[in-house]
């Protein structure tokens, strides 16, 4: 019969019938080969309590504790023994059972879709137009504005499930919602497919499983604050493992020399205001800059105020949000073969030309990977291995949400800067002018003196801006050197990638 009362965890209660005994401060689960306790005894019906600290494992401790409890509560020494032995016995017991629960809350969980579940989440991945219906689920979720990096960046998270998954840094000034729109996507995924950063010190990733990290979406919601943990991340980008090397000793005192190896491939998010500190990081990843515009200001002010005033259907947010997440759990891995790849090419202009490459026919493959519902299973003969086929409509929609990347792949200035550049030509047309001052700049853009100095730098230096002398005494004007390279630049992109489309259905008409 179990008398152990474990309702109070730091005091448990051990009554017999010549004892009561209390274990205070409970019991250790990390240590099974003592079993330390501190224990409280008296007599039933006495007021002589002794306490003492003991390893109930350890046979000679135990024998002098007998003698001892026998000595002071004046109780034979036969009868101390067999209540110690019981109590250790129900204390292994308890422990072994506590230790059984901490592994069953350690696994993940994985919700088990019931027929209806399913049959939603299959529908839903079987009709036609899927990425416009999905974009339409995200905006249903919650998620205000940012059309294209919204969709984006559910097809990048998505990719996690593949052999190749991408990456992606959402970059933008402080305050206009990177971080928000991370976790807003993020929450259209599975929660035992994702692991959430915030703090992590450098050596934390080597100490994860061997394999619990495999096909993860790893968050960090900044990554100013994560420094440390990006040569690990990094590694696991590129490399799909991490190993470290450590110096351990065994029980015996002997010193031996182990690996901690973390598999991978893992799909990392980051959020952060300096482009130009990561670009080690942001040259694995898509760079999704977040929109600033006064347009979106408004979009998002109006949602607040809607959410205020009670007008928001979160009920259909939370449906739409669990859709989406039962659409993440059908999908399965499989293979995706691109046979137009040969056709496809990248314009001039983008910079790092092999790795950007790499991730353009990535990413249509994770839009054909998440149509892989609507596409016809074959077998490679030499293999047996399942595959899918990459179609026309997924390289044409590849293209037109990925034009901005490559266009902010292509640009020889950062994207703040760029943005700025786009704000001041814009101004300048509105106002008739082709030259300004920083002054007058600073005064309609409101854009802080050492920001703009910075910016105006970065444009002196690549040749985007250059300075003309005002009249006599008056300060020195800038003039914009090209106002329509950025839209020259956009139209070769565009050219380029119609050029592709026009190559593959010149070769599939033959």
């Amino acid at each position: 019969m179990n008398n152990l009362n474990t309702t109070n965890t730091n005091n448990y209660h051990y009554p017999t019938k010549h004892l009561a005994i209390h274990v205070l401060g409970g019991i250790k689960v990390n240590k099974l080969e003592s079993l330390r306790v501190t224990l409280s005894i008296q007599k039933v019906k006495a007021t002589t309590i002794l306490r003492h600290s003991i390893d109930l494992y350890n046979d000679t401790q135990v024998e002098k504790f007998v003698r001892k409890i026998a000595e002071r509560l004046e109780i034979g020494t036969s009868v101390t023994r067999k209540v110690l032995q019981e109590l250790t016995h129900e204390l292994e017991n308890y422990r072994f059972l506590l230790l059984k629960n901490e592994e069953e809350e350690s696994k993940p969980k994985y919700k088990i879709l019931n027929a209806s579940e399913e049959k939603s989440a299959i529908d839903f991945l079987k009709k036609g137009k899927l990425l416009l219906r999905t974009n339409e689920y995200i905006g249903k979720s919650g998620v205000i504005g940012e059309d294209v990096n919204r969709l984006l960046m559910y097809l990048i998270f998505t990719s996690r499930k593949t052999n190749n998954p991408l990456h992606c840094i959402s970059l933008g000034s402080s305050g206009v919602g990177k971080t928000h729109l991370q976790s807003k996507v993020a929450e259209l995924i599975p929660e035992e497919d994702k692991v959430e950063i915030t703090v992590l010190s450098a050596n934390a990733f080597y100490y994860f499983n061997r394999t619990e990290l495999q096909h993860k979406l790893i968050l960090i919601e900044d990554l100013d604050g994560a420094e440390s943990v990006l040569y690990p991340l990094r590694e696991l980008q590129s490399k799909k493992r991490i190993t470290k090397t450590v110096v351990h000793k065994d029980r015996k005192g002997t010193t031996k020399t182990i690996h901690l190896t973390v598999e991978g491939p893992v799909s990392v998010s980051g959020c952060t205001t300096q482009e130009s500190i990561y670009e080690d990081n942001s040259n694995r990843s898509f760079l999704l800059y977040i929109d600033e515009s006064e347009a979106q200001d408004k979009r998002i002010m109006d949602y607040q105020r809607a959410v205020s005033a009670g007008q928001v259907n979160e009920y259909e947010q939370e449906e739409a949000k669990g859709l989406l997440k039962d659409v993440q759990r059908i999908l399965k891995p499989i293979k995706v073969i691109n046979p137009f790849a040969q056709y496809l090419s990248l314009p001039s202009a983008v910079f790092k030309p092999r790795r950007t490459n790499s991730h353009y026919l990535q990413f249509i493959e994770a839009i054909t990977f998440y149509k892989q519902w609507q596409r016809h299973r074959q077998v490679d003969k030499a293999t047996g291995e399942e595959y899918i086929e990459t179609t026309l409509e997924d390289i044409e929609e590849a293209n037109e949400l990925i034009t901005e990347v490559l266009l902010r792949k292509s640009d020889t200035i950062t994207g703040a800067c760029r943005d700025y550049l786009e704000k001041l030509k814009r101004y300048l047309y509105i106002e008739n002018q082709t030259t300004y001052t920083s002054t007058e700049v600073r005064r309609n853009l409101r854009v802080k003196e050492t920001t703009l100095r910075r910016y105006h730098k970065q444009l002196l230096e690549e040749g985007y801006i250059k300075k003309v002398k005002g009249k006599k005494g008056q300060m020195y004007h800038y003039e914009v050197i090209d106002i329509n390279e950025y839209t020259t630049l956009k139209e070769e992109i565009h050219k380029a990638l119609s050029t592709c489309i026009k190559a593959i259905n010149l070769a599939t008409s033959l």
